[in-house]
């Protein structure tokens, strides 16, 4: 079983920090399931996913209903389902690494997934190894069916699992009496516990910046799990602070933006 950190009991100075994250597409290189819609005769395709991610981002659907509709395309059995996701799915090579130190310093790492836990706890298993049973995973459920199985949600909200539930008893207390929290993401899942950390690493070209950009949230880019992980090591070991990460990560994402208008106004 993960072991579990509970924010009720008076911090002592342990854990340092609390890694939230989530697995589809950050944890892992791509979206787990989409290989699921990627083709004809398993999904409805990336082209149709695309068109209900902006919805989401304008939003014209919530999340639930435009995630229940993309799963409701898959008409593989599940376990067929878990065995085609096993083939194609990959880790990010920064992340045993990473999760590897945050065993060693006591950092509890917790995902926060919009996904089925029975998947990623395979996916977890086959691509971390035995450790991976210390990983805490929150998620929505599988519910099985006389006609199959269907996404059994978290809770009742238009997110199916509102992450930021999970980590407010984390941030009851001010900074310097807790641990620093960090979160991982990369899209539209993520958007409820963009406001909720000391620190969001948000994933190089993805949805999850458009967000931040609008709302005014602030954040820093990563592209893999090795950025993550020096910064998060640099803020728990004093050489810098969430502040000034931040502040750097909004630099860095300003000139990328101007350096992609650029690209795209060049004759």
């Amino acid at each position: 079983m993960a072991a579990k950190w509970d924010p009720n009991t008076p911090w002592t100075g342990e854990p340092k920090a609390i890694v939230f994250t989530d697995f589809d597409g950050t944890i892992t290189l791509k979206d787990s399931e989409s290989p699921l819609r990627k083709t004809d005769n398993v999904g409805y395709g990336l082209e149709r996913r695309r068109e209900l991610n902006l919805e989401i981002l304008h939003g014209r659907w919530s999340f639930r209903d435009a995630f229940k509709d993309m799963l409701d395309s898959v008409k593989l059995p599940f376990p067929e389902c878990i065995e085609l996701l096993r083939k194609n799915i990959k880790l990010d090579p920064g992340f045993k690494p990473f999760f590897d130190w945050c065993l060693s310093k006591g950092i509890p790492v917790i995902v926060l997934s919009s996904g089925m836990e029975p998947i990623i706890r395979a996916l977890l298993t086959d691509l971390v190894g035995p450790e991976a049973e210390k990983i805490e995973i929150i998620s929505n459920q599988v519910k099985f069916t006389d006609k199959g199985w269907e996404i059994a949600y978290h809770d009742d909200s238009h997110f199916g699992h509102d992450k930021s539930l999970a980590i407010r008893p984390y941030n009851t207390k001010p900074k310097g009496q807790r641990p620093t929290l960090f979160y991982c993401g990369d899209g539209v899942s993520d958007l409820s516990a963009a406001r909720e950390t000391d620190l969001l690493f948000a994933k190089h070209g993805h949805d999850l910046i458009t967000y931040c950009q609008q709302e005014g949230i602030p954040f820093t880019v990563f592209y893999t799990f090795e950025d993550i992980h020096q910064k998060v090591k640099d803020v728990v070991e004093g050489r810098t602070t969430t502040e000034e990460v931040a502040a750097e990560g909004l630099i860095l994402a300003e000139q990328e933006g101007e350096e992609e208008a650029t690209k795209i106004n060049m004759p």
